[in-house]
């Protein structure tokens, strides 16, 4: 069913309540998610971007109900990953000689995916679209997040399309922040930052300043996913500035995995460590091989550092461990310090290739590490709370 936003613009994506998991097993959508598609109606008629293929043939149907096909003048294609382009095949069936307005590298990624000598328009940066009364702009947004992206701004009604930028996996009845729980909104906003828009965010930064910096009104912010940003959008721009800039709280996140306790025994110990020499300084402590990974990475994210631990397993680490730190490197946190702990029974490898990892993750090592043997006493666990205690100290 469609949605009105505005006279000339209507909502007609998908919202996904069943969506618990996303880029295959990578991403975890606790409120679920949508694919959002908008349909502008001027004098000419564009659609922007469409659904996941799941939803291709639901997609098109329900759009035949609002518009006859025939009557879309223009096909708008932001980004062209399967979530956004894979209803396209289904529809250019129905009406394939029209145009498909994307970028240079969107033409190539749609060629590559659908192999279709579709009718592509290449556009690029300040390249506009008359619709009538109301012009689409374009505005490249490459790496946000992948190389085809581009945002787009429709006059008169100031709004920016923004595909994946500003975006949240979070399904509502509801398209507007307005209708939502803030806290909930904003937190899930923060963790598609953080483990989609993280990687590429000096590209994020410079492009938030270039459309500051064009001067076109924006009323309302549509992204692809999640919620329409409505009221005060002005307020995601913002913590986009903020997130993009090595950003940081006054929070020390422990990560952990435990084979029989010794090494939770050590995290716990540590924190308190850290809570005694730093009492305004928060403290989260997460076993990574029961808790969320994105959540986790929410939370490094958030942290101005970090400390994981892990025992040693076959001369190496727990695999719960070793994903998380290799999702951290590709996630490029910037500005944070670590350390490495962890128990051992004989060769006690763990710490030192933590470190390495750590490292090579772009974090800035504070110490060498902990590492104690087999199951830690009272003396041991006074190491660990002076370990914490130090740490907090080099912060």
């Amino acid at each position: 069913m469609a949605k009105h936003i505005t006279d000339k613009v209507s909502w007609v994506g998908k919202v996904d309540w069943e969506l618990t998991r996303f880029h295959g097993d990578e991403f975890s959508t606790h409120h679920g998610s949508s694919y959002n598609s908008y349909l502008i109606r001027d004098s000419k008629t564009a659609l922007i971007d469409t659904v996941w293929k799941p939803y291709d043939s639901e997609f098109v149907s329900r759009l035949k109900r609002e518009v006859p096909l025939e009557q879309i003048d223009f096909i708008i294609m932001n980004h062209n990953e399967v979530d956004h382009s894979g209803a396209l095949p289904e529809l250019m069936r129905e009406i394939p000689d029209t145009p498909i307005y994307c970028t240079a590298k969107g033409e190539a990624i749609i060629r590559a995916h659908y192999h279709q000598d579709w009718n592509f328009v290449r556009v690029k940066s300040g390249d506009s679209l008359s619709l009538g009364e109301s012009s689409l702009t374009f505005i490249e947004a490459p790496m946000l997040h992948w190389p085809d992206t581009m945002f787009c701004h429709l006059s008169g009604d100031n709004i920016l399309f923004s595909n994946d930028g500003f975006g949240q996996h979070f399904a509502s009845e509801s398209l507007f922040d307005t209708d939502v729980n803030r806290c909930e909104l904003m937190a899930e906003a923060m963790k598609y930052y953080a483990n989609i828009i993280c990687p590429f965010s000096p590209m994020a930064l410079r492009k938030v300043k270039e459309i500051n910096a064009l001067g076109l009104p924006v009323s309302m912010i549509c992204p692809s996913h999640g919620v329409i940003w409505r009221q005060n959008p002005g307020d995601i721009i913002q913590a986009y500035l903020r997130w993009a800039d090595a950003y940081q709280e006054d929070l020390v996140t422990i990560v952990y995995d435990t084979m029989w306790q010794s090494t939770r025994l050590m995290a716990e110990a540590i924190a308190d460590g850290i809570r005694e020499q730093s009492p305004a300084t928060a403290v989260l402590i997460y076993n990574a091989a029961k808790e969320d990974k994105n959540d986790i990475l929410t939370q490094m994210f958030r942290s101005r550092a970090v400390l994981v631990g892990s025992p040693t397993i076959n001369n190496g680490i727990s695999y719960a461990v070793a994903g998380l730190l290799e999702m951290a490197h590709g996630l490029k946190f910037k500005k944070k310090k670590a350390a490495a702990f962890g128990s051992f029974g004989w060769s006690g490898e763990s710490v030192k290739i933590i470190s390495e990892r750590l490292q090579h993750a772009g974090f800035e090592l504070a110490s060498d590490g902990l590492r104690l043997p087999w199951v830690p006493d009272d003396d041991a666990l006074q190491q660990c709370r002076l370990f914490g205690a130090e740490f907090a100290k080099s912060l």
